[in-house]
């Protein structure tokens, strides 16, 4: 019982390292917060500059929606298509430059896999061959049993 009753400076003492920090972990600290803290003034100001602007550019959006949206639907197709043509192009890319690798590859040691791949289908087979076996005569023990009964 007196193992479990400590003291709260004892349990606190477990949770704080013995060492200090090192001094490289004491220089990045002093470098990072100051960046930190001027991105973070950095991020405010600019959500500060966007909400004061879209405060006194809607009355204008609203005047222009009937050619705007049509002109921003417009732009955001196009950019997808231009987006989706280079993901396709890059798609191709990729799959002919693998293909090519792997037609390299299956010259280079082809005979090998080809002996390697009929001996797993091979195994393979004799092994669906006989759980056939083992299910055809589970399904004949179980009709005989029905006909018995």
């Amino acid at each position: 019982m007196a193992d479990r009753e400590r003291h709260p400076m004892e349990a606190a003492k477990v949770l704080i390292p013995e060492k200090g920090p090192t001094a490289t972990q004491a220089l990045t600290v002093a470098i990072m917060f100051p960046l930190g803290g001027l991105l973070l003034t950095l991020a405010g100001l600019t959500l500060t500059g966007s909400v004061i602007g879209l405060v006194f550019l809607a009355p204008v959006f609203l005047l222009f929606s009937p050619v705007l949206v049509p002109a921003a639907l417009l732009m955001a197709l196009a950019v997808a298509g231009f987006l989706a043509s280079g993901a396709f192009g890059l798609t191709g890319l990729s799959s002919l430059g693998y293909t090519l690798k792997q037609a390299k590859g299956v010259v280079q040691r082809g005979p090998e896999q080809i002996d390697y791949g009929k001996r797993r289908m091979a195994e393979a087979a004799g092994q669906m061959g006989q759980k056939t076996k083992d299910v055809g005569q589970a399904v004949q023990s179980r009709a005989e049993e029905a006909k018995r009964t």
